[in-house]
């Protein structure tokens, strides 16, 4: 799903992510985090696409094996915004929040396009495009998780900056002060004049902030234990939220335990390995259209996921069709990603 600029959490969408900040080694064990959380992404929102279609079991299991990406997204943002590449000043700031709203913006409107031409209900309309605004809208769902990583990034900035540099970042405090306020401004508003404000979206839970925290400690420390402990936690993880998902509740909440230690768990499995020297090339490159392929990503799984599992029968064949689909919506996706990469169009298409 930008690093420090892109989800270095969204997936990356920054010339200057945390892992080529001049000066700093790249963290390979970073990029290849992040190219598998964009493909677990991908393979969560098929699996919705699954589970509409009638294939409960199968898009729950498929959902429970992604749903560590968005909290080691988050876990990224912190690792980049506080130890991998924390920002000099103000405007290095916001130069890096605007290489994720361009793109944001340029998709959101994209997205309510494609729903306006293809009828669907609700969708392109002024007031849908307002709304987008506040929060995320239902042509662009995805995009959610921006508006909880924008203010994240804001947040730990702002900090970096105040603590760290011992400046007074103005802009971004008014920002950061507007972002915070609104919710009770929208309410006041509501009470005085009658009016309900949209929802607002642009605020960050404390577990995402703990998981922006605690990620930056992981990812920063230089050994976290023996590899396989942390995979076989990992797996036991994996596990205990399926029968969770299975039986409780779906969606598991982020802020969940049995989330919460399946995030971690992955964490401690992939960060330090070694990505052989042959494969450093295309795991950057990957890593580099990351945050393309999260934005664009929704529109293969419309156009390939969602036909296959409608007309899918129920039976056994099911979790093969599942893992087909997202494989190719997620290649595909990084694909294109890459394609408009080469002219320099990531400023505006991420």
């Amino acid at each position: 799903m930008p690093s420090p600029a892109s989800p270095a959490a969204v997936p990356s969408a920054a010339q200057d992510t945390p892992d080529r900040t001049p000066g700093r080694e790249r963290r390979h064990d970073i990029d290849l985090l992040r190219v598998l959380c964009t493909a677990a992404v991908v393979l969560v929102h098929a699996s919705a696409a699954f589970i509409d279609a009638g294939h409960r079991t199968t898009g729950i299991l498929g959902d429970t094996a992604g749903r560590f990406a968005v909290p080691v997204f988050f876990a990224m943002a912190g690792w980049a915004a506080l130890s991998g590449a924390p920002v000099d000043d103000e405007t290095r700031l916001l130069s890096r929040l605007g290489r994720i709203l361009r793109p944001m913006a340029v998709w959101t409107a994209l997205y309510l396009l494609c729903a306006y031409v293809t009828g669907a209900s609700g969708a392109g309309t002024g007031e849908e495009a307002a709304r987008s605004l506040f929060g995320s809208v239902e042509a662009a769902f995805h995009l959610w998780y921006l508006y909880a990583y924008v203010p994240l990034l804001l947040l730990l900035g702002v900090l970096v900056l105040v603590v760290r540099r011992r400046a007074l970042p103005r802009r971004s405090l008014a920002l950061l002060v507007t972002l915070a306020v609104a919710p009770a401004l929208a309410g006041d508003v509501r009470e005085i004049t009658g009016w309900a404000p949209p929802d607002w979206g642009w605020s960050v839970p404390l577990s995402t902030v703990v998981y922006a925290v605690a990620g930056a400690a992981l990812l920063a420390a230089p050994r976290l234990g023996p590899r396989a402990l942390w995979a076989a936690g990992a797996a036991v993880a994996f596990a205990a939220l399926a029968v969770y998902q299975l039986t409780v509740r779906h969606p598991a909440a982020y802020g969940g335990v049995a989330v919460a230690a399946l995030t971690f768990a992955v964490i401690g499995t992939v960060a330090g390995v070694r990505v052989p020297e042959r494969a450093r090339p295309l795991v950057a490159r990957l890593s580099d259209a990351s945050f393309g392929t999260y934005l664009v990503h929704l529109l293969w799984v419309r156009l390939l996921v969602a036909p296959v599992a409608g007309r899918l029968p129920d039976g056994p064949w099911a979790p093969a069709a599942l893992a087909v689909t997202a494989l190719a919506a997620a290649a595909l996706s990084f694909a294109v990603s890459l394609l408009w990469g080469r002219p320099g169009w990531r400023k505006w298409l991420g």
